[in-house]
């Protein structure tokens, strides 16, 4: 049987102000939490016995109703472990390798939460098990790169060189977060553990003393296992040209909406709204909640994910956004490439507008940019955030601005954060 861990990471400060109201993989891209779309691809895994969620974050309501919203719907046991500190990818599976190995799974899959895929796990088992040699299983996809591969036939394929975050180019191809690995990785990540430890009792001139144990369990995957692997013939890649993003800021979260959306074409065709008499105009791909209320004046889409009790009023347009639970736009508004928080209002005939962050779709190996907030001392034109609980009034722009939350705006707005 198979195992797998999700690791959920800690604060998410590069995805506020909307993690302050929710865990950043449970806010909900293309209609269902960010999580929900890895469960659901390790619920299809045949033999998946659990599915365990590795974070930092404090066990809440929220996270308590979701893990048993999954088990119910996918019946496959799902738990929370919470770590004591930020351990880091490797730490965090290292330190919790006792729940992890329980039963003795043959293999099992570790997936960081915060990536949008098509999570290819069946393909990566068959290619495992064509490649017994392999302990742990790699999976890669074919975009701006870190790996270079040496290839033995026209599909086997071990790393020779792994550099995480290179600055100069060393290879096409990227590492995407998404492992299948045997319980023997575990040998490896323990000897950079005893490594770490030696360390600390002889430590460099000029290491921190304190909080010693934390930082000897505080061990990354990437930099601390795989570069040391790379090159021995043990690590070994799945090579896809599927789609794959990752989910940093809040402007990759409606990208990665559009590439969900595009997905339940084939995987979820029922969660896509459909022209029909007496229902708003639908363009291209759109999710809507049963429980929304819209006019069927309204139009909406392309890449358009709409909430639980949302209202839209007359004539409005909604383009590439997010309308989060509870959200009102008023008649005749406008919003465009731009999220919505909780319950905010927007009023008649106001426009709230923000500029795409995109990967540029004429070059093969493109990604999106993680800009720096400010830029030239100016605020860098992203999409625009309203944050839960936000009132926009009438006949007013807010472009390219993050709204934080509770914040009844009096006027228009242009490239600013309104504290």
């Amino acid at each position: 049987f198979l195992v797998a861990a999700l690791m959920l990471g800690g604060n998410s400060t590069r995805f506020r102000p909307l993690s302050f109201e929710v865990p950043k993989p449970l806010f909900p891209v293309a209609g269902v939490p960010m999580l929900q779309h890895h469960i659901e691809a390790c619920a299809q895994v045949p033999n998946m016995k659990e599915i365990l969620l590795v974070g930092f974050y404090q066990p809440n309501e929220e996270l308590n109703r979701f893990l048993l919203s999954a088990q119910q719907d996918f019946k496959v046991s799902s738990r929370y472990l919470q770590e004591y500190a930020a351990l880091g990818t490797g730490g965090g599976i290292y330190h919790f390798r006792d729940q992890i190995l329980s039963g003795s799974p043959e293999a099992f899959v570790v997936m960081n939460a915060d990536v949008c895929s098509e999570f290819p796990l069946m393909d990566m088992l068959n290619f495992q098990k064509e490649h017994g040699d392999a302990f742990p299983l790699h999976y890669i996809t074919l975009l701006y790169g870190c790996i270079k591969l040496h290839y033995r036939s026209s599909i086997s394929r071990h790393v020779l060189h792994y550099v995480e975050k290179p600055s100069t180019f060393v290879s096409d191809i990227i590492n995407c977060g998404i492992y299948l690995f045997t319980p023997d990785i575990f040998q490896h990540i323990g000897a950079v553990f005893q490594k770490n430890q030696q360390d600390l009792i002889y430590p460099y001139e000029g290491d921190e003393q304190s909080n010693g144990w934390q930082r000897a369990e505080a061990i990354r995957l990437e930099q601390d296992i795989f570069t040391a692997l790379a090159g021995q013939g043990k690590l070994y890649v799945y090579k896809t040209d599927r789609f794959w993003s990752q989910i940093k800021s809040a402007g990759s979260a409606i990208y990665a909406s559009r590439l969900y959306l595009n997905q339940y074409h084939k995987t979820h065709p029922e969660r896509l709204a459909a022209n029909k008499d007496g229902g708003p105009k639908i363009c291209g791909n759109v999710y809507i909640h049963p429980t929304a209320n819209i006019d069927p004046t309204a139009v909406l889409g392309p890449n358009v994910s709409i909430g639980t009790g949302v209202t839209i009023g007359a004539g409005v347009r909604v383009r590439e956004s997010i309308i989060l639970h509870g959200a009102t736009l008023q008649d005749h508004s406008c919003v465009l490439n731009s999220i919505v928080g909780w319950e905010s209002t927007i009023g008649k005939w106001a426009r709230v507008e923000g500029t795409p962050s995109d990967p540029n779709p004429n070059d093969p190996y493109s990604k999106i940019d993680s800009e720096t907030l400010f830029r030239d001392g100016k605020l860098t034109p992203s999409i625009t955030i309203l944050g839960c609980n936000v009132t926009i009034p009438s006949e007013v722009i807010i472009l390219n601005s993050i709204v934080l939350p509770h914040k009844d705006l009096n006027r228009s707005f242009k490239n600013q954060i309104i504290l």
